[in-house]
């Protein structure tokens, strides 16, 4: 159960994340979306045995390796963590003047490891939105991502997709879309304490799911990263 991946979920979510469900993690920078993310798809596989995909767009596969180190997060061999150039490298054609649309290639590649993995392909992690947009033509985005929301849900997958805020702005990079096609929203953001700042998860919505409203601690500890107490005003 992903409600049972990090320690401490079990106080935000009272009953699990229904299978399919994509869910957007937003925040500024340095809230910690990536983390949680990685954290949560980690140790769900590592308990579960099934097969999940991590598409890093902005950043290169090592790189991001590296960063989860530094948080204690171990990566599990049943979880594939795929680059920008990994999904060039595999569909275009050298010396082809044609590019394919990056989303089309990101649905392609879920395509081939859905149809090699079947129904073990589980969980899907996509970071970050905002360099997928960065990366395909934005013309008639809200219909795109309906219909890439869509197949993420025909796929059967739970899918965690990644937004970057502006550190001092409720403004959230995109379109707005996004918001109301998602199944699920988790805000993650800082808190300013004593001249300290310590970071939240705060869940918006969950379709289908019974869940706490209050803003939650993080912390980083030696065994990774684990969800605190409510946030007292």
């Amino acid at each position: 159960m992903l409600r049972d991946s990090i320690d401490g979920m079990d106080n935000i979510f009272h009953n699990d994340i229904h299978q399919n469900a994509t869910v957007i993690v937003y925040g500024p920078p340095g809230s910690l979306k990536s983390g949680l993310v990685f954290s949560i798809m980690s140790k769900y596989l590592e308990k579960t045995g099934e097969f999940g995909m991590y598409l890093t767009v902005e950043e290169n596969t090592i790189s991001h390796l590296r960063n989860m180190d530094s948080l204690g997060i171990d990566v599990p061999e049943n979880l594939l963590i795929s680059d920008y150039s990994d999904i060039r490298n595999r569909f275009e054609i050298p010396g082809s003047k044609d590019h394919p649309d990056f989303l089309d290639m990101v649905d392609g590649v879920l395509k081939f490891f859905k149809d090699k993995e079947g129904d073990n392909f589980k969980v899907f992690g996509l970071d970050s939105l905002g360099g997928l947009y960065s990366l395909m033509d934005t013309e008639n985005l809200r219909a795109k991502m309906f219909h890439f929301f869509k197949r993420l849900r025909d796929y059967n997958l739970t899918s965690f997709i990644i937004m970057e805020t502006p550190r001092f702005s409720n403004i959230i990079e995109g379109q707005g879309s996004e918001m109301f096609l998602a199944d699920g929203i988790i805000e993650m953001g800082p808190i300013e304490h004593q001249h300290d700042i310590h970071l939240y998860m705060q869940v918006i919505k969950m379709r289908s799911c019974h869940h706490s409203r209050k803003k939650h601690l993080i912390d980083i500890g030696e065994n990774g990263i684990s969800i605190l107490s409510p946030v007292v005003n």
